[in-house]
């Protein structure tokens, strides 16, 4: 297997799910190792906000100071 699939197979799923099992035997361990969270890892994160509180509701702080120009659906 060249570098190349090998890199292909660390990346792309569905390019390593076609593999054949004594191909994926073949495949080095990924250097970036497998990062596994829990569900107590998960909880805390809040979809990029950088202001430390999971219910944020500041438009200065998210959207400018600009509410007239955001439409919530």
């Amino acid at each position: 297997m060249s570098n190349i699939d090998i890199i292909r197979a660390w990346k792309d799923e569905d390019y390593r799910d076609s593999l054949t099992d004594e191909e994926k035997a073949q495949l080095p361990e990924n250097p970036a190792g497998l990062i596994e969270l829990t569900d107590e890892d998960m909880s805390s994160v809040s979809g990029g906000c950088s202001c430390g509180t999971s219910r944020c509701s500041s438009w200065v702080h998210h959207f400018g100071g600009v509410a007239e120009d955001i439409t919530l659906a």
